[in-house]
Order: structure tokens, then C-alpha cells, then sequence
């Protein structure tokens, strides 16, 4: 007999998802075995993935799908449910991609590690093997550089990977103060802005794992457009990162350097 997922009345699963295809329902079941409640937000597919994610939900009280009727971006699409989490009492909400990117097998030490430590967010530190492109590898470095400036080496361990825990009500509040963040750009400036709020990071390493096409491997990253999207943040954070630095540097000199798991 298979165990049971653990399940949280305060830390749940949510899964943005834009045209993923089938690897959608893998990727879903994979998180349901580990953990209930699972929270998938169909951000206006048009490829009919959540049609069987939908037909699981209705005899699956671990799971709901919420479904946007026109694409808005993976930030938008996390804000619409870190908003209906906040609403339904939840504290806290893990992160991860729908692609098979994300090590679903680890979302109980990553919850148990946010249940611990509720005030900080828990973040993945990617281990790379073959299948990574290098030029995503190498531009993963550059943005993790400038994040590591903008603050004051916080001790974010990598500035775009996904699979992460966050407090829901201080991202949630952070995202709506700014009309940022509601596409690719989510991942780098919500750990930014979270970390200029005090939030500690704590890394835990997780494998990345980049699926070819064969393997259902979908990937919605454009070099030239994305790039120039994370250029133009990182143009952002540092402008207001100046004006934040005198603060910056007094928190810094008062608190403890954030903790490594």
C-alpha cells in the first residue's frame, strides 16, 4: 500500500502552468504524491493540458485548479494564487514550475524546513547535470551576480530557480505595490525584494533537470525577449537599490548572515 502525501494546513503546492502540454499531469501527480493541498493555476492555456488535471480535481480534494482565460505571465499567475491562498488562510506556498524541471521529491524537506522557519523563504540552489544549456548556465550567473549587489550579498544562492517557499502574505503585498513581476522577471526580483524586506534566504540544493522535447520537455524561454526583460529589471533594482543602501547597510551591520541549510 503507497503512503499517504503529507498534507499542511498552512504550506501548499502551487503550479503555474501556460501550455505544458502533457507533462502537465505528470508533473502533477508527482507533487500530489508528496503533498496535499496541490494548487495548479492554468495561466490561459490553449493547448488543453488542464483538461485532465480539471477531470483529476473532481475526485481529488488535494488538488485545485483555478483556470485564467488569457495568458498574463508566471508572475500574474502566482499572484492569482498566492491571493487566493492568503484569502483561504494559507501562510505559505512552495513554488515550482510544470515542465519536470523541479524535483517534486523534495517538497517535504522544503516544507519542513519552511514550518521551521516560517519567517525566512526557502530557496533551491540548482545542481546542473548534462542536459543543462550552457548559455542558460552562464546567464543564470550574471543575474545571479547582480542580485547578489543589489543585496549587499544577502545570501541568495541562485536568483532564478523556481523551486522555493515563500511567506504568502509578504510577497503577495510586495507584488502588489508595483506593476513588475508578472512575467519571467518574477522569480529574480521577488527574491530581491523579499530579501530588502528582511526576509532571510535559506538555500537547499535540488537538481535541474531541462527535459528534451522527446521527453515532453516544453520550454517558453525566448534569449533575445526574456534577456532583455531581465536586463531591464536588473536597471530597475539597482536604480532603487541606491536609494535603499544607507538602509541596507545598517541592517546589515545590526543582523545575523542568513542561514545555509
Amino acid at each position: 500500500m503507497s503512503s499517504s502525501p503529507a498534507s499542511s494546513a498552512t504550506h501548499l503546492v502551487l503550479i503555474p502552468s501556460y501550455d505544458t502540454g502533457a507533462r502537465l499531469a505528470q508533473t502533477v501527480a508527482e507533487a500530489r504524491a508528496q503533498w496535499s493541498p496541490v494548487w495548479v493555476v492554468i495561466d490561459g492555456s490553449r493547448d488543453g493540458s488542464e483538461a485532465p488535471i480539471l477531470e483529476r480535481a473532481r475526485c481529488d480534494t488535494g488538488l485545485r485548479v483555478m483556470v485564467l482565460p488569457d495568458n498574463r505571465g508566471k508572475g500574474a499567475a502566482v499572484l492569482h494564487g498566492l491571493e487566493a491562498a492568503e484569502a483561504a488562510g494559507y501562510t505559505h506556498a512552495l513554488t515550482m514550475d510544470a515542465d519536470g524541471q523541479h524535483p517534486a521529491g523534495l517538497i517535504g524537506r522544503f516544507m519542513e524546513a519552511s514550518i521551521a522557519r516560517p519567517e525566512a523563504m526557502i530557496l533551491g540552489k540548482p545542481v546542473f547535470d548534462a542536459s543543462a544549456p550552457r548559455l542558460r548556465v552562464l546567464g543564470r550567473r550574471l543575474s545571479n551576480g547582480w542580485a547578489h549587489l543589489e543585496t549587499l550579498a544577502a545570501g541568495i544562492g541562485d536568483s532564478l530557480y523556481g523551486f522555493r517557499v515563500y511567506p504568502v502574505a509578504a510577497l503577495a503585498r510586495t507584488m502588489r505595490r508595483q506593476s513588475w513581476m508578472r512575467r519571467f522577471d518574477f522569480d529574480p526580483e521577488a527574491v530581491v525584494r523579499l530579501a530588502w524586506q528582511g526576509v532571510k534566504p535559506i538555500n537547499i540544493d535540488a537538481p535541474v533537470k531541462y527535459l528534451r522535447a522527446e521527453e515532453g520537455g516544453v520550454s517558453h524561454f525566448h534569449y533575445v525577449r526574456d534577456n532583455l526583460l531581465l536586463s531591464s529589471m536588473h536597471a530597475r533594482l539597482l536604480a532603487e537599490f541606491a536609494l535603499r543602501l544607507p538602509g541596507l547597510l545598517w541592517r546589515k551591520a545590526t543582523k545575523r548572515p542568513p542561514f545555509q541549510a
